[in-house]
């Protein structure tokens, strides 16, 4: 620690200067170094002789923990004594990424911080590299909910989320000759120092077991194994604001008392703790495998455990308050909001129920009126796979009692439809909730979902628009105030202000405010300068800092070199057939081989372009391992051939996650994006291709009658890989499920054969565009300053006014 300091107006310490003292609110650079100091070595985790990039990250986190517990403590504090309705978000995924910049940047911190460190002999970059992300989700879904908490709690909203402690949550990917590997991610394989556990904050979740009738009448769910639900918070610290809230994960686990210690002695080691090994199943890993019946029912005993332990936690809170009365159940839905994040935590529904019915005493009216009234449900697509269908048989093995209340569910809610709907008779087989199929009888739990909630939203308009006319239409006729839209946004503190600082200050700078980081409908202002010379020369030369960013990580991660002054074309997401990563390999494919046709001179007037895909496919899904393969082998035969990597290159990005998401997305140049998003920017800023969701079922029907033409360059590129230009791998099965006009894995359900020449047509424009650079990056700016509307600080306000019907409570 002898190093000399590069640090602004202290360049003479050296670390070993800085004393060590406790500052946890400290706001000066050098307290803020002692305090850091104080962390190395009264809050060790490592032996006290190093203190390198890796000690000085958790030593500093926990410097930055120290100033969050005490908002913290400040918020939780304030929420009681208030006692405003509150919102609990149900989540199976919280896809976090790193808190440590999040932290700083939403405390203000950044340049004490920075300083500090470099008090110390370390640099802010590297400091932050050390840590891992949270393996805490998958994909969209996942990063929307983190999203929603950052706005939450920006806004002032009192509000929770609930999630699980997956222990190697998805799966850490790597890249091999074979394709895509598997294997566990490390997140917690030292310690996270952001979550705090809460040993008093426990409750007991109970599977299999039986129904006991009492001589009251009233039911009771007794026997089977019992497990411990033990919470762990992570403080979510809005910006610029006191406000301060938790995401809090379970942890499940099996007491002392589980553990059989006569057969341990007796040499029956696995016997002996059966019950702690059950326990460790159960937060082990996010979406185990479920081609099993034994992963089917791991995955059903993760949602009950997610939905019980949290809904045993919001009613312990709502039971503590208000001073020497005793509360009334009905005032439940004026205090509690609980949203479902899909259908993964449906359970909380029956669960509800039956913690109101047969531990407080409630009749079924009045449970039923308090169940509906607090509950509410996002759906995020129309994927029939998607909407969670549950087998009977498992779910009352697993949970007896909660297949007695979704029985009286559904039987109620058809006497209702009989009664009130007569005309929608012939439809209850396919709107009722248990479908009675003798060969696999179900639980739709979409279903349960719409007829127990009070209200059902979409995450887009188009998407809304086709929960309404087509999935739930006849639901609407029954409850036509039920369903709304909630168009998806994110934060732009994450995804803007702290992961893209070049591009950050050039929009503060012109105008004139920071306030867009918290409204960013000010965005739209950059319009008036969207053809001034000063700005886009600037704009380029950040938007050129990112790409190079980008390209350096790119040669560390995966060894290849790629020109920064090249279209970047990226597609980042979930690896599945619907997203259609396919149709990007297969137009690089094509791409590839019109290269490999052309003269030099010929060569040299195109656009050259980078094509990055990164993604996770699930470990089982067949079919989407093939697609990485794919783009690896393609890659692998493009990046070295040395008549055409100048002008295309193709990687796959590894091990995709947040972290790396914040150096992928701010050096892309287009996005993913939908109607509104082209409503929003213009179409002149927008490149548009393929069918309409309107066009999409007759296209379906057309290609199962063998009316399907396939275009010629459509065809070239499945031949070319065919041919086996990408090495000796078999791509046969992949290519046959774009062939044939119907059946399992076959007849391209996903249209990418249609949507092909439209796709490489528009490729071309996009070439053409990139040329003009005055026209690109007046498109940029444009792009920028119409993406106001898609903050997910504006939805979360739409939330808490249109569903949750709760409102701000700043800390004082």
């Amino acid at each position: 620690m002898e190093t000399t300091t590069k640090s602004n107006g202290d360049a003479n310490k050296t670390p070993d200067k800085i004393p060590v003292a406790a500052h946890p609110l400290a706001e000066d650079p050098t307290d803020i170094a002692s305090n850091i100091k104080y962390h190395s070595q009264y809050s060790p985790h490592f032996s006290p002789i190093k203190f390198e990039p890796e000690q000085a990250y958790y030593a500093a986190a926990e410097s930055v923990r120290d100033r969050l517990i005490q908002q913290w403590n400040e918020t939780y504090l304030h929420y009681h004594k208030v006692d405003p309705k509150q919102t609990y978000y149900l989540s199976m995924e919280f896809l976090q990424g790193r808190a440590l910049t999040n932290a700083i940047g939403n405390l203000d911190i950044q340049d004490a911080y920075s300083s500090a460190l470099n008090k110390l002999g370390h640099e802010l970059e590297e400091i932050t590299e050390q840590e891992k992300d949270m393996a805490l989700g998958n994909g969209g879904l996942g990063r929307l909910a983190s999203c929603f908490l950052d706005s939450m709690a920006t806004l002032n909203l009192p509000a929770w989320g609930y999630g699980l402690r997956y222990r190697y949550g998805l799966f850490k990917q790597s890249i091999s000759k074979s394709g895509q590997e598997e294997m566990a991610e490390d997140w917690l394989e030292k310690f996270s120092p952001w979550e705090v556990v809460r040993h008093d904050v426990v409750f007991p979740v109970r599977f299999f077991g039986r129904v006991e009738v009492l001589p009251t009448g009233s039911r009771k769910w007794v026997d089977g194994e019992v497990l411990q639900a033990l919470a762990y918070d992570i403080p979510i610290p809005g910006y610029k604001t006191k406000n301060t809230n938790s995401l809090r994960l379970w942890e499940a686990k099996a007491s002392a008392q589980d553990f059989n210690l006569f057969q341990f002695n007796d040499g029956q080691y696995q016997s002996a703790a059966e019950l702690h090994a059950r326990a460790q199943q159960i937060c082990a890993v996010l979406y185990p495998g479920d081609a099993t019946e034994e992963g089917k029912l791991l995955r059903l005993k993760q949602q009950f455990f997610l939905c019980s332990a949290s809904l045993q936690d919001i009613i312990s809170r709502f039971k503590e308050r208000k001073e020497g009365r005793k509360r009334e159940w009905s005032e439940f839905p004026t205090k509690v909001a609980v949203q479902l994040n899909d259908t993964h935590p449906t359970l909380a529904i029956p669960e509800l129920m039956r913690l109101l019915m047969d531990e407080e005493g409630l009749g079924w009216d009045e449970a039923w009126d308090v169940t509906s009234r607090s509950i509410a449900y996002t759906n995020h697509t129309v994927l029939p796979e998607a909407l969670e269908k549950w087998s009977q048989v498992v779910m009352s093995k697993l949970l007896p009692r909660h297949m007695e209340i979704i029985e009286e569910i559904d039987k109620r809610f058809i006497a209702m439809i009989k009664s009130t709907r007569p005309d929608l008779e012939s439809k209850i087989s396919d709107m009722r909730i248990l479908d009675h199929n003798p060969n696999k009888p179900v639980v739709r739990m979409a279903n349960l979902c719409v007829v127990s909630g009070h209200t059902v939203n979409g995450v887009a308009q188009l998407h809304s628009d086709i929960l309404k006319a087509e999935l739930f239409a006849d639901y609407v006729s029954i409850w036509p105030n039920k369903f709304q839209n909630k168009t998806n946004g994110i934060t732009p503190r994450r995804w803007l202000r702290f992961c893209s600082p070049e591009l950050s200050q050039i929009i503060t700078k012109w105008l004139k405010t920071d306030n867009w980081v918290t409204n960013l409908d000010l965005l739209v202002g950059l319009r008036e300068f969207a053809d001034n010379p000063e700005l886009q020369a600037e704009w380029e030369s950040a938007k050129m800092a990112n790409k190079q960013r980008l390209a350096q990580y790119i040669l560390k991660v995966t060894g290849e070199t790629i020109d920064p002054n090249t279209l970047f074309d990226i597609q980042v997401k979930r690896i599945h057939e619907y997203k259609r990563q396919l149709l990007n390999i297969l137009g690089a494919v094509y791409r590839y081989k019109k290269l490999k046709e052309m003269s030099p001179e010929e060569r040299k007037a195109t656009t050259p372009r980078t094509i990055m895909i990164g993604g996770k496919a699930f470990a089982t899904y067949t079919n989407a391992k093939r697609i990485v393969k794919l783009v690896d082998d393609v890659g692998a035969v493009v990046n070295t051939d040395p008549e055409v990597n100048e002008y295309l290159k193709v990687v796959f990005v590894p091990n995709y996650n947040v972290s790396v998401a914040e150096v992928l997305i701010p050096g892309s140049t287009l996005d993913g994006a939908n109607v509104e998003i082209r409503e929003e920017v213009g179409e002149d800023n927008f490149f548009l291709f393929g069918a309409t969701a309107d066009e999409v079922p007759k296209l379906r029907k057309d290609r199962e009658n063998g009316l399907f033409k396939p275009d010629p360059r459509y065809e070239e590129a499945k031949e070319f890989i065919r041919s086996k230009a990408f090495g000796n791998y078999d791509y046969n099965p992949l290519l046959d499920s774009l062939e044939g006009n119907s059946g399992y894995g076959r007849g391209d359900y996903f249209l990418v054969g249609h949507d092909f020449p439209t796709y490489i047509d528009i490729q071309a424009k996009v070439d053409e565009a990139y040329k003009d650079r005055k026209r690109w990056i007046k498109m940029s700016i444009l792009s920028t300053a119409g993406s106001g509307k898609f903050s997910s600080d504006r939805t979360i306000s739409q939330y808490a006014k249109e569903i949750w019907n709760i409102h701000e409570c700043p800390v004082p």
